[in-house]
């Protein structure tokens, strides 16, 4: 299982052979968090005569695909056997070669896959390739779970751009701060180290300038497990004020980005530089940086996913640009009353064009309960 301080869970694996195994293969995709963007999470487990005898996760740096990870270890003892793979199979040359030529090559009696790998180039052939070379094929099992830890490569994949999770910690009353700058704790531990795992599992944190004055956060992965590329810290500062001494600018590694509509030129921008941030001029919109033209730029860097942690000024305006996808919402089982900041600055007007949430996940940690959900379907079927 995934580790339980994660909001991503199995869910629909079976009682039976085929989705147990399946829950195994799950499990050690989960182990590609951090490692394999810009590729897909997948595991895979090879069976024969109900013993594991070759199993393993894509890790991009290490090149292999899960499945070539399996059928490597398990060598000529592949044939006759079946796979179970969290994702089809590809069939094109990329990086490294096709798994379906590998898998067919190996003499793998059946494969067993959680769900149609969303890259059109890819999708449904991989499977008929298979079928073709008279390999017996499932596919479906564990789908729901399979579909959650790779939606934002399947977001990514078919838009170009990175699926947005905004998500945030409030009351029950919907407030997230007693007021401005105020340093309100308002969920428990359990809910807090589960947030560190969504910034572990995330290609980068987008926050407003109005929380890096208020709150002068870090933004850091802190769970202490590899990430094969550093967790990109992106603000979202309009006229460039930034302060030179705040966490974020201290900290920098070439991994902090600024958006603005300021000339990268100017003094401040120069100072930033120095400090080693990257200072991106973005296009106005309404007179503040267009979120849109934002991650459409984090997207070409190839960013899959981005985890929004900010204040109700962005988190608002974020809603509105429609450029949130996801939400993670944690409730603790508190009132706080008059006077607390909101989760989102929206005039009323827009409660009648809001879409709902979809697919959505309810989850207890501790105290907390977790609302998850989707505004759409990121799989263009």
């Amino acid at each position: 299982m995934p580790k339980p301080t994660s909001t991503r869970s199995l869910t629909d694996a079976t009682c039976d052979a085929d989705g147990s195994w399946m829950s195994r293969a799950l499990t050690l995709a989960t182990r590609g968090a951090a490692l394999a963007h810009p590729n897909p999470i997948v595991g895979a487990v090879l069976v024969k005569n109900g013993k594991v005898i070759g199993e393993g996760f894509h890790d991009y740096d290490r090149r292999d695909h899960a499945e070539i990870v399996a059928l490597k270890q398990a060598r000529k003892k592949a044939r006759g056997a079946t796979v179970y793979v969290t994702l089809e199979p590809c069939c094109t040359t990329g990086r490294t070669g096709p798994c379906t030529d590998a898998i067919v090559a190996a003499g793998v009696k059946r494969v067993v896959a959680a769900m149609l790998d969303p890259n059109p180039a890819v999708s449904g052939k991989g499977l008929a390739r298979l079928r073709d070379a008279g390999i017996d094929v499932t596919l479906g099992v564990c789908e729901a779970d399979a579909q959650h830890w790779n939606a934002d490569f399947a977001w990514w994949i078919q838009t170009g751009r990175p699926l947005v999770t905004l998500k945030t910690a409030l009351t029950l009353d919907g407030q997230i701060a007693q007021g401005p700058g105020c340093g309100t704790s308002i969920t428990g531990e359990r809910s807090r180290n589960s947030v560190q795992r969504l910034r572990h599992e995330a290609d980068a944190i987008l926050t407003g300038i109005g929380t890096v004055l208020a709150d002068n956060p870090r933004m850091t992965d802190r769970t202490g497990e590899p990430r094969r590329r550093q967790l990109l810290r992106v603000i979202v500062d309009s006229r460039l004020r930034t302060p030179l001494r705040s966490n974020l600018v201290k900290s920098a590694q070439r991994d902090v980005v600024i958006f603005t509509t300021r000339s990268p030129d100017s003094p401040k921008a120069r100072a930033l530089t120095r400090a080693g941030v990257e200072v991106v001029r973005a296009p106005a919109r309404q007179g503040h940086v267009d979120l849109g033209a934002v991650i459409r730029e984090l997207g070409r860097r190839q960013i899959l996913g981005v985890l929004l942690e900010a204040g109700g000024e962005l988190n608002g305006a974020a809603l509105q640009a429609g450029i949130v996808d996801k939400m993670i919402l944690f409730y603790a089982p508190k009132i706080m009353g008059t006077g607390g900041v909101p989760m989102a600055r929206i005039p009323s007007s827009w409660f009648t064009k809001s879409p709902s949430l979809k697919n959505l996940r309810l989850t207890e940690y501790g105290s907390d309960f977790v609302v998850e959900g989707y505004f759409h379907d990121v799989y263009k079927r």
